[in-house]
């Protein structure tokens, strides 16, 4: 699709991204099968949901814990200024930090929440004090540990 309007999506593309979302390894085969449908209508289905951008692309999902990445802290972050030039600044800086992992604009008593993922809170500590801290245009931050992810996951 050319614009960021939804994709209608039928039963079938349904579930092929359910399957998916499950299971990125499998086949056009495996996948017809599970839905109901042959192969070729499978195939096409799969293209157009690429080609649409509804599939975003394909990797492998990795346990950060076992990288050595289990110390997860959310940050609130508060700007100086909010004009755009401002939130594209942040916004570009930010997305050259990659121990953070999620950055999302929000509309409430602060601007950004961060999810940081490091290997320990000495980590974190050096993150928040060259990293974080050095982002343009920030007034303060607030940073809350998360002590167990009660569910992480894709959609």
């Amino acid at each position: 699709m050319t614009d960021d309007s939804p994709e209608v999506l039928d039963r079938f593309d349904r579930a092929i991204l359910a399957a998916l979302s499950a299971e990125g390894r499998l086949s056009v085969a495996e996948l017809a099968r599970r839905i109901g449908l042959t192969k070729s209508p499978t195939q096409a289905r799969l293209k157009r949901l690429e080609e649409t951008g509804t599939i975003t692309g394909y990797r492998a999902l990795l346990d950060p814990i076992r990288m050595g990445l289990a110390h997860v802290a959310f940050v609130q972050i508060r700007l100086t200024d909010t004009r755009e030039a401002a939130l594209q600044a942040f916004n570009r800086a930010v997305r050259q930090i990659p121990e953070v992992e999620q950055c999302h604009m929000i509309a409430g008593g602060f601007d950004y929440l961060l999810k940081v993922r490091t290997a320990d809170i000495a980590a974190y500590r050096q993150v928040l004090a060259e990293k974080l801290s050095a982002l343009p245009h920030i007034a303060a931050s607030s940073t809350y540990v998360a002590m167990e992810a009660v569910k992480e996951g894709p959609l």
